[in-house]
């Protein structure tokens, strides 16, 4: 395995490349773009390269469903860290093009719900065609196999072109969250700020099903931040269910409520527990009475005193 190479959703000049910079450590890893979110994690699985940053969600739209689903199948990864970018696009055209003139646009699909009312207003005409990233559709743009391309106003400069309109955003405070995915290991320690992913698995369909699995964690007083269903691929009606949690699965309350999904689950996949990006741990929620880890602690050793006659 290359341990000094980290791929991305690439080419050169994406939001990806952009986040991936803000770490630390990418200043000594050699940043290889990749042509589409499956194969930055497949450099992983095959050893190409030692981690990935991809794309999993944003304020918008919410899940990437091309992420998710790659993280569901295939050889398990896992979660080592997140990054939040916040996200602005501008309007890229080769120059000396006017709005007028402007009759195709691209970029990636996630961007398209970020842009949509400025599209309406300003382009109402124009038609949408999908690239496989925005800094593609800059490139596509480039060759003149479109007219514009949304993309951030950075990567101008890559692909020659010029930024006609800057700031175009429908909402405002726009983030993405992207994620560093490696090979399973042994996740960090707990900073007292983090987040665990895991995908589950619903067993039998039967009315209250979901909410079986939502009271695993509401009984240990574990707070979900995403929960979102995802087809299975084996017909109608079968889903598995994407979930962030507060918390690390070295807490106690994490941990049993991962131990509890597992009993009653077909299958369960943990992603990782890794620091919540931009949080401290003065900034987390106090825990719920009962539920910290000298709470299940106590708990445990009464039980043990109980069975040996000694309560």
């Amino acid at each position: 395995m290359s341990a000094t190479r980290y791929a991305y959703l690439g080419p050169e000049g994406t939001f990806t490349e952009v986040a991936l910079r803000t770490l630390p450590e990418a200043a000594t890893r050699e940043l290889v773009p990749m042509v589409s979110v499956p194969a930055a994690l497949d450099a992983v699985r095959n050893g190409q390269a030692a981690a990935a940053l991809v794309p999993i969600e944003n304020s918008v739209e919410g899940g990437i469903t091309a992420t998710l689903d790659e993280l569901t199948t295939g050889a398990p990864l896992m979660i080592y860290r997140e990054v939040l970018l916040s996200i602005t696009f501008a309007l890229l055209v080769r120059p000396g093009t006017e709005l007028s003139d402007i009759k195709t646009v691209t970029a990636h699909p996630a961007a398209q719900p970020q842009v949509r009312n400025w599209m309406a207003a300003h382009l109402p005409n124009a038609v949408w065609e999908s690239s496989a990233s925005n800094a593609d559709g800059a490139r596509l743009v480039q060759e003149g196999r479109y007219d514009a391309a949304f993309a951030g106003e950075f990567a101008a400069a890559t692909y020659g072109l010029e930024p006609l309109v800057t700031e175009i955003h429908d909402a405002a405070n726009a983030q993405t969250r992207f994620v560093l995915v490696g090979r399973p290991a042994r996740p960090s320690a707990p900073t007292g700020a983090d987040k665990t992913s895991v995908v589950i698995w619903l067993g039998e369909d039967h009315p209250g099903a979901l909410l079986e699995l939502l009271q695993e964690f509401a009984v240990r007083g574990v707070n979900l931040m995403l929960i979102q269903s995802r087809p299975t691929g084996e017909g109608i009606g079968n889903y598995c269910f994407a979930v962030d949690t507060e918390g690390h699965i070295a807490d106690r309350r994490v941990g049993e409520a991962l131990m509890g999904l597992k009993r009653i689950c077909p299958k369960v996949r943990f992603l990782g527990s890794y620091p919540r990006a931009g949080v401290t741990p003065e900034e987390v929620s106090p825990l719920r009475i009962g539920t910290s880890d000298k709470d299940f602690t106590e708990a445990s050793d009464w039980l043990a005193r109980s069975q040996d006659g000694r309560a």
